[in-house]
């Protein structure tokens, strides 16, 4: 089993149809990328790389990203994707854990050669080109288990781990997509806005099942009128996208009365979307929208809330669904379990367990890392949350991100979702502070909408109207931005150490 295999039966089946575009001019059709993966993986393999070897791929978004990743793939490689927002340093210490052997990158990237590589080739260089005149060879047999996908985790609170992600892993995944997000016909393009080292990289795999176009932006990245221009010339147009990237989106389409025409669907997660949002993108995109839970560990398969759940207002329970990430997709099991791993009943808080043919096969030279996720032949996710009676998961918050103050657990994402509801706020992020009292107190980051004048005594009267009192804010701290990650994730370590300091 080889994911480069889904390459060759696209490329057989229509080797002429166009499938890599930069903006909208094509940079390759299906027989062209097939051609290059090819040769790359006989240049591979020149240079005495064998199945199993590591190659980074540390660039921004771009159409070589995908020529370069089935290339590894075909030649038998393990390909390590790293956030293309990472210090060079950072960066460096990935490169070395995983103890790779090459890397393509873009000179903006990583202006500077890494230190213990053997080759490191820019692919806007003539370098890469080179590497295309090797001769052909046949793709790699590889075992359904062998690693294809070395993921880091976004390391938020220490050094990232890496996620050994299998062919069978990813082939999964793929299948899934078509059965619990959206099934895909081949005139349907995906558009690679979000980082293609995480979630929209990884969703090529279903879009190359279906032999679908696959559009990197011009600008290589998120901005909303380019997205509604080529969604009308391109589409049908999805992506997947984090919620502040959603939210850009309709922020546009609200100020410019844009339909979005073109846009099939919006595949959205990695980041919790408040009730207040979606209600807001349905009501100005329509239903074009798909929730997700997943985690590198269990990449995009966790649980899915379907368009037609989200559609469904006539449900007597559909807030409280809307505010779910769903049921679990079809080939995994998810269950709520207390610290010794028993079932807790429902509507009651604990860790989110996955367990199925997605899930990783451990963390990379990590055996201890590995034993503590993966217990009984299930993932514990670090996620609190719990199951309602239909099989719908609301997540509450991570594990480590509970405040306990006073001796009462109480979850920033509730406050949270209650905060947005106020007017004239536009974001907000809830953590803990330490307290000599109570041990920890909470506190509000917010950021008010444009022109927005917030005070504090309202927000304040605001929470005691819907939620306990021990559970609202002891402090707000209004800010212009809350600190992100590439993939749209609050960092919450950054607001913690704010405090601290």
């Amino acid at each position: 089993m080889n994911l480069a295999q889904l390459l060759v039966r696209a490329a057989h089946l229509n080797p002429d149809r166009p499938a890599l575009f930069h903006g909208t001019t094509p940079t390759a059709s299906h027989g062209d990328w097939l051609a290059r993966a090819a040769r790359l993986a006989g240049a591979f393999h020149a240079a005495g790389l064998v199945p199993g070897d590591r190659v980074v791929l540390f660039l921004r978004n771009h159409p070589r990203y995908l020529e370069a990743l089935l290339g590894a793939w075909w030649a038998g490689l393990v390909v390590v994707p790293v956030n293309a927002k990472l210090h060079p340093r950072e960066a460096q210490w990935i490169v070395n854990d995983a103890q790779a052997r090459w890397a393509f990158v873009t000179a903006d990237v990583a202006p500077a050669p890494f230190d213990g590589l053997e080759r490191q080739i820019d692919i806007e260089t003539a370098d890469y080109d080179a590497l295309l005149q090797a001769p052909a060879e046949p793709v790699t047999d590889r075992a359904p288990d062998d690693v294809a996908w070395l993921f880091y985790t976004s390391g938020t609170t220490g050094r990232p781990k890496g996620v050994m992600l299998s062919h069978r892993n990813l082939l999964t995944m793929g299948l899934t997509y078509f059965v619990d997000v959206d099934p895909v016909e081949a005139r349907d393009a995906i558009v690679y806005a979000a980082p293609m080292s995480h979630g929209a990289g990884i969703y090529a795999i279903p879009h190359l099942m279906a032999g679908a176009r696959h559009v990197v932006p011009a600008s290589g990245g998120v901005d909303p009128a380019e997205l509604f221009a080529l969604a009308k010339v391109a589409g049908p147009l999805s992506m997947f996208a984090a919620p502040t990237i959603i939210k850009r989106l309709v922020d546009h389409a609200e100020a410019t009365g844009e339909p979005g025409e073109g846009f099939k669907t919006i595949v959205y997660g990695g980041a919790p979307m408040y009730a207040a949002d979606i209600e807001r993108a349905l009501r100005v995109m329509g239903p074009r929208f798909v929730q997700i839970y997943g985690q590198g560990e269990t990449p995009m398969v966790g649980t899915a809330l379907s368009r037609a759940h989200l559609a469904d207002t006539a449900h007597p329970r559909h807030a409280q669904r809307i505010a779910s990430v769903g049921v679990a997709q079809t080939p995994v099991q998810v269950r709520v379990a207390g610290p010794h791993g028993q079932d807790l009943p429902t509507g009651e808080v604990g860790e989110v367990l996955v367990r199925g043919d997605t899930v990783m096969q451990g963390y990379w030279r990590n055996p201890q890392a590995t034993a503590a996720a993966l217990r009984g032949g299930w993932l514990w996710t670090g996620d609190m949350g719990a199951l309602d009676a239909d099989g719908f998961l609301t997540l509450k918050d991570r594990s480590k991100d509970l405040i306990i103050s006073g001796g009462s657990n109480i979850y920033p994402r509730e406050v949270e979702e209650v905060l947005l509801t106020a007017p004239g706020v536009a974001e907000v992020a809830v953590v803990g502070a330490p307290d000599p009292e109570w041990g920890e107190v909470v506190v509000a980051f917010v950021v008010p909408q444009p022109g927005a004048a917030l005070q504090a005594d309202a927000l304040d009267a605001h929470c005691l109207a819907q939620i306990a009192r021990f559970k609202r804010p002891k402090r707000y701290a209004f800010v212009d931005t809350l600190p992100k990650n590439n993939y749209g994730k609050v960092l919450k370590t950054e607001l913690r150490a704010r405090l601290a300091a």
